[in-house]
C-alpha cells in the first residue's frame, strides 16, 4: 500500500497547514490528499515556504478574517486568489470588556469562546454557505484558513468533513490537533492573563459541540442545516463527494 503523503506542513511562517486528506468516510471511500488544505493566515510565510505551497498546486485560499485581520497579514503567495469570506472576531474584544469590569476568569473565557461558535451558525452561516458554493466548483487545490486556523477554519473543516461523510470522532481528531501543531503569536491579546490566553489560543471539543448546539437549535439536526443553511442538496452532496472523495 503506497505511504500517505504528510498531513501537516511543517512550514516556518504558518504553523498549522495541514491536509484534509485521507479520512475514511461512511461509503467506504477516503478524502482526497492535497485537494483541501487547512491552515493558519499565509501572510508570514518565508521564500522556502512560499515554495512548497507553490510545489502544493494551490492557486485559491479561503480566507475567514475581518477587515482588520486581512490588512494585518496579506498573503504573501503571488499566485494565490484570495477569496474574502470575513467572519469578524468578537472574542478578544468581549475578554478585554469583561477585565475592565475585574471579572474576566479563565471560564468566562471558555463561554465567551463557546458563544462565538454558536455564532458562526447564528450569524456568519452565509460565509460558511459561499465556502460551499465555492468548493463545488473546480477550484482544488485549496486552502481554507482565518488567523490562527483553528475556530472559524476548524468549524469550516469539520461541516466539509461531515458534508463527506466523515465520522464524529475523526472530525474531531482533526480539529484537536491544532492543540498539537499550532504556534501562538506570543504578540497577540498580550494584555490579558495567561489561563485566559490558554483559552483562547487553543481549541476544546466544547466549543465544537457548541456550534453543534445552535445547529440542533436553529435547524433540528445537521442534515437539516447542511441542506437548508448551507444549500446543500442531493445533487450538491453528490458532487462534493464526487470532487473529493477517492475510492
Amino acid at each position: 500500500m503506497p505511504e500517505s503523503p504528510a498531513r501537516h506542513l511543517a512550514l516556518q511562517g504558518a504553523s498549522n497547514f495541514r491536509d484534509l486528506g485521507g479520512y475514511p468516510t461512511a461509503d467506504g471511500r477516503t478524502t482526497r490528499w492535497r485537494h483541501i488544505f487547512r491552515s493558519n493566515h499565509l501572510g508570514q510565510l518565508t521564500a522556502a515556504d512560499i515554495e512548497i505551497v507553490r510545489t502544493l498546486g494551490v492557486r485559491h485560499a479561503f480566507d475567514f478574517r475581518g477587515l482588520e485581520e486581512r490588512a494585518a497579514g496579506v498573503c504573501v503567495v503571488n499566485e494565490i486568489t484570495v477569496h474574502s469570506l470575513p467572519i469578524e472576531p468578537t472574542v478578544v474584544a468581549a475578554l478585554r470588556t469583561e477585565l475592565a469590569r475585574g471579572s474576566l476568569t479563565a471560564p468566562v473565557a471558555l463561554e465567551l469562546m463557546r458563544e462565538s461558535y454558536r455564532n458562526y451558525v447564528r450569524h456568519n452561516t452565509a460565509s460558511f454557505r459561499s465556502l460551499f458554493s465555492h468548493l463545488l466548483e473546480d477550484r482544488a487545490p485549496l486552502v481554507i484558513h482565518c488567523t490562527a486556523g483553528k475556530d472559524r477554519t476548524g468549524f469550516a473543516s469539520a461541516l466539509i468533513l461531515h458534508a463527506l461523510g466523515v465520522a464524529d470522532e475523526i472530525i474531531a481528531e482533526d480539529y484537536l490537533l491544532t492543540n498539537r501543531l499550532y504556534r501562538r503569536d506570543p504578540s497577540s491579546a498580550s494584555d490579558l492573563p495567561a489561563d485566559v490566553l490558554d483559552a483562547i489560543g487553543s481549541v476544546e471539543v466544547s466549543y465544537l459541540a457548541a456550534a453543534f448546539e445552535a445547529v440542533g437549535r436553529d435547524y433540528g439536526d445537521l442534515e437539516t442545516y447542511l441542506r437548508d443553511g448551507l444549500k446543500l442538496g442531493t445533487s450538491e452532496r453528490s458532487a462534493l463527494k464526487a470532487r473529493y472523495l477517492q475510492s
